[in-house]
C-alpha cells in the first residue's frame, strides 16, 4: 500500500525529526534522492544542461542542492531564481561547485524573451523547486510564466516533492500549474499526488525515503497496489459451494434500458459470484438469460412486483438502468429496509438523493457508487465541475454526511469512508469513460460484497480489477462495456 498524509502531519513528523537530527540533514538526504532520479533521466551526466526553477521555499533549497550534486559530476547547472528571497545554503554550495544563477524579470511580460526563457528552452533537463507543498492556490506571476515556459520546453520536468500549483492534500489545481514528468516527493506520499487533476500532472511518482517513516500517524489516503488487492480477494476452498462463495440479488435494467441487468449481471458472473439471483419483467429476464443462462431470474409480477424480490442472499445491487418511478423508489425502499450489505447506482443514486434518510437512517453496510454530477445530487448546493476539481474532499463529505462508504468514479475513482483513510484507485483509465462500464463495476463490486467483503474492500478490489482489466482487454486499443466480460478474469488471475 503507498500511503499518503496531509501537509500539516508531514510538517509535524518533520519538525520531530529535525529536532534529533543535524541542521540541513533532512535537505541534504531529499536532494540526493532527486539528484539520483535526475541522473537517471539524462542520457549522461557530464556535459548535460540542468536548468532548476528555484523558488523562495524549502523546494528551493531541495533544488539547489541536488543541483550541486550533479554539477560535481559535470552537469552544466543553471538556477533560475523565481522566488522573493532563496535558500542561502543551497545557492553558496550551487555556486562553489560551478553552477551559473539566472534572474528572472521582474514584470512577467519580459520573461519570454529573457535569460531565462533562453536557458529553460535550452535545457536537457528541467527541475521544478518553485513552490513546495505549502502553497495554495494557482501559481502567480512571474512563477506562473516560468511554469508556462517549463510547458513548452522539450526538456522533461522534474518535480520537487509537487509540482507547483498543485495542493498537495486534495490535488486541486486553481490555476496555472507545472506538469512534471516524473515527481519526487520526499519522506511519504502527498494525496494530491494520486487524485486528479493533480495526478496527471505528476507523472511518475518516485518516494525518497528521509527517514520520515516513525514520525508519522496513519495515512490520509492510501493507493493500493497488486499485492493488497490480491490479499483481500475471495479464494473458494475444497468446501466452497455456490451459497458460501456468495448470493447476489440484483435489482437492474428496465424494458428501456435492458442492456444495464446484461452488463451488471455478466460483472457478477465474471468476477466469481457464487450465484446471481436477478429479478426484472419478463422481457429483461429473457435478455438476461440469454446472454448468461446460469442466472437464477424471476420475473415480477407487473401489479406486485416487491412480493417477488429475491430473499435469502448475501448482497444487493440495485439501481442501474431501474428507473425513476414510483415503483422503483418502493423497491429500493424495500431492499434498503434489508439487514444484506447494498450497493446503489445510478438511478438509485438519483432516488437517494430526493431521499437522502433510506441511506441515513440504514443500519446495514451501504455503497454508493456516483460520478461526479450525481454525487452533486447528494449534496445540496454542489455542481458537477466543483466536485470534479475537489473529488477526494467532496467525496469525504458525502461519505460522512450519508454515513456509508462512497465509490465516485472518475478519472481518479476515489474511496471514502468515515473513520477510514480515503482510497485512490490505480488502474483507472480513459478506456472506462464508455456507455455501460459503470454497470458492471456495479456487478464486480456486487460479487465482492456478497463474498463478504465490507463495503470499503469491496469497492476497492472492483474498481482496480475494472481497472485493471479495461487495460487488458485489447491490449490499450478501445473497448465497450462488455468487453470487460472476457478481460475480467484475465485482470483476476493476473492480480493473484
Amino acid at each position: 500500500m503507498r500511503n499518503a498524509h496531509s501537509v500539516d502531519t508531514v510538517r509535524k513528523a518533520e519538525g520531530g525529526l529535525m529536532a534529533r537530527l543535524p541542521e540541513g540533514t533532512l535537505m541534504q538526504r531529499a536532494a540526493a534522492g532527486l539528484a539520483v532520479v535526475c541522473a537517471r533521466m539524462l542520457p549522461r551526466t557530464y556535459g548535460a544542461r540542468v536548468v532548476l526553477l528555484v523558488g523562495s521555499g524549502d523546494n528551493g533549497g531541495d533544488a539547489l542542492y541536488a543541483g550541486t550534486l550533479l554539477a560535481r559530476r559535470g552537469a552544466s547547472v543553471r538556477a533560475v531564481l523565481v522566488g522573493s528571497r532563496v535558500h542561502e545554503g543551497g545557492l553558496a554550495a550551487l555556486r562553489a561547485a560551478g553552477g551559473r544563477l539566472v534572474a528572472v524579470p521582474d514584470a512577467a511580460e519580459g520573461i519570454g524573451d529573457s535569460d531565462a526563457a533562453a536557458e529553460v528552452a535550452a535545457a536537457d533537463l528541467l527541475v521544478d523547486g518553485l513552490v513546495g507543498i505549502g502553497g495554495s492556490g494557482g501559481l502567480r506571476e512571474p512563477h506562473a510564466a516560468i511554469a508556462g515556459l517549463a510547458g513548452a520546453a522539450e526538456a522533461p520536468v522534474v518535480a520537487v516533492d509537487l509540482p507547483s500549483g498543485i495542493d498537495a492534500d486534495t490535488g486541486a489545481v486553481d490555476g496555472p500549474a507545472v506538469r512534471a514528468d516524473v515527481t519526487v516527493t520526499f519522506g511519504t506520499h502527498k494525496p494530491g499526488l494520486f487524485v486528479d487533476p493533480g495526478a496527471t500532472r505528476a507523472g511518475v511518482v518516485e518516494l525518497v525515503d528521509i527517514g520520515l517513516g516513525p514520525e508519522l500517524p496513519g495515512a490520509a489516503l492510501e493507493c493500493p497496489q497488486t499485492e493488497d488487492i490480491a490479499g483481500l480477494l475471495p479464494r473458494p476452498s475444497a468446501e466452497s459451494d455456490k451459497y458460501r462463495r456468495g448470493v447476489l440479488a440484483m435489482a437492474v435494467g428496465s424494458d428501456r434500458y435492458r442492456g444495464a441487468a446484461v452488463l451488471a449481471v455478466g460483472g457478477a458472473m465474471r468476477t466469481g459470484v457464487g450465484m446471481v439471483r436477478y429479478a426484472g419483467s419478463e422481457g429483461v429476464v429473457t435478455e438476461v438469460l440469454n446472454r448468461w443462462p446460469e442466472a437464477v431470474s424471476s420475473v415480477l409480477d407487473p401489479m406486485d412486483p416487491l412480493s417477488g424480490l429475491p430473499a435469502r442472499v448475501a448482497a444487493w445491487v440495485v439501481g442501474p438502468g431501474r428507473g425513476l418511478h414510483p415503483m422503483a423508489q418502493a423497491e429500493l425502499e424495500t431492499v434498503l429496509d434489508s439487514a444484506r450489505p447494498a450497493l446503489a447506482d445510478a438511478d438509485a443514486i438519483t432516488l437517494v438523493s430526493k431521499n437522502p434518510r433510506l441511506v441515513r437512517e440504514r443500519s446495514a453496510p451501504t455503497l454508493l457508487t456516483p460520478h461526479a454530477g450525481e454525487l452533486a445530487r447528494l449534496l445540496p448546493d454542489t455542481e458537477r465541475e466543483e466536485v470534479e476539481a475537489r473529488r477526494l474532499s467532496y467525496a469525504a463529505r458525502a461519505a460522512d454526511e450519508y454515513g456509508c462508504t462512497i465509490l465516485l468514479k472518475g478519472s481518479t475513482t476515489v474511496v471514502a469512508e468515515p473513520g477510514h483513510p480515503a482510497i485512490a484507485n490505480p488502474t483507472g483509465s480513459a478506456l472506462l469513460a464508455t456507455a455501460g462500464s459503470g454497470d458492471v463495476l456495479s456487478g464486480v463490486i456486487g460479487a465482492f460484497l456478497a463474498s463478504g467483503a465490507a463495503p470499503r474492500e469491496a469497492a476497492m478490489c472492483g474498481a482496480y480489477v475494472h481497472g485493471l482489466a479495461a487495460r487488458l482487454a485489447h491490449d490499450g486499443a478501445p473497448i465497450s462495456a462488455s468487453d470487460l466480460f472476457d478481460a475480467l478474469p484475465a485482470a483476476l488471475a493476473e492480480v493473484r
